[in-house]
């Protein structure tokens, strides 16, 4: 299903020795940009998490945290032995630079993988990290099916002004079938003002030639086709912002093609210039909606 560009999503994980949670929010962008905001303790799975992500999405700026609360105290683990590290290079540096001053030790605990929790010494970050992956997908879940739901009520407007256009399009074909019998009438009337006696048939042969210098017959079909094209590609892709991006643009081009075609002869082409007038308002809002999808 297609995915709309904004949603938010935030999930819970509890084991015995902590709760994790993680948040996702989407915002509408060109491309994918992930940004993560990861408490210490989680900071060595960043590129994990970050993978998962870029996986699951394709484009738009994902705002993702996580924080963790420890629930028992035998899933602390003190690194003692960055602990000693840290000191040992402090007071080295210390009396290198005659400086006076010891540790602090709430810094030492906010640096990077002095804290750590698990249940062994080989891998004391393992269970945190397969549980903040598992809390990552579930959360991802959760924003994907959100960015459906909005991606629905989107798609649904969108095939409505399909349908708008489809029915103007039917419109400037019928104004069309009578065109060269209107800009012969026309024609004739301005030359009568001229030349009292007018051959009929060379009025009627004019006509038709400025009728087929204003002919836009293929405009219409090309636009019809891409407007098919359109709802073919709601129905039967996720990721279609792009793509409707660039089909709103070559239906641009030949809406202002049927209105610079039409203008400036007579009453049935300024009928058609409304048309084509609100052909274009009809595209712009469907790439507008575009830029709303994944």
């Amino acid at each position: 299903m297609a995915r709309s560009m904004t949603g938010y999503a935030r999930v819970q994980t509890e084991t015995d020795g902590f709760r994790l949670s993680v948040g996702i929010k989407s915002l509408n962008h060109r491309f994918l940009d992930v940004q993560m905001r990861l408490p210490p303790e989680l900071e060595s799975f960043e590129l994990a998490a970050r993978q998962r992500v870029k996986q699951r999405v394709a484009r738009g700026v994902l705002q993702v945290s996580a924080s963790v609360e420890m629930r028992a105290a035998a899933a602390l683990k003190i690194r003692r032995d960055l602990v000693e590290g840290y000191i040992a290079a402090y007071r080295e540096l210390a009396r290198e630079h005659s400086l006076a001053g010891e540790p602090d030790l709430a810094t030492l605990f906010r640096l990077p993988g002095i804290v750590t929790f698990g249940e062994t010494a080989e891998s004391p970050n393992g269970d945190l990290e397969k549980v903040l992956l598992e809390t990552v997908d579930r959360a991802l879940d959760q924003l994907t099916a959100v960015r459906e739901r909005e991606a629905t009520g989107i798609i649904e407007e969108m095939l409505a002004r399909s349908a708008a256009i489809d029915a103007s399009l039917n419109r400037i074909e019928e104004i069309r079938q009578g065109l060269t019998e209107a800009l012969a009438a026309r024609l004739h009337q301005k030359l009568a003002e001229l030349v009292p006696a007018i051959d009929p048939g060379r009025v009627l042969q004019e006509a038709a030639m400025l009728a087929e210098r204003s002919d836009i017959s293929e405009e219409v079909q090309r636009l019809r086709a891409h407007n098919q094209q359109l709802r073919d590609l709601v129905a039967s892709s996720s990721e279609v912002g792009k793509r409707i991006d660039f089909l709103a643009q070559e239906m641009n081009r030949e809406a202002n093609t049927i209105v610079s075609k039409t203008s400036g002869i007579g009453g049935a082409g300024l009928s058609i210039t409304d048309l084509g007038l609100s052909l274009k308002a009809e595209i712009e809002k469907i790439r507008e909606q575009g830029m709303n999808l994944e």
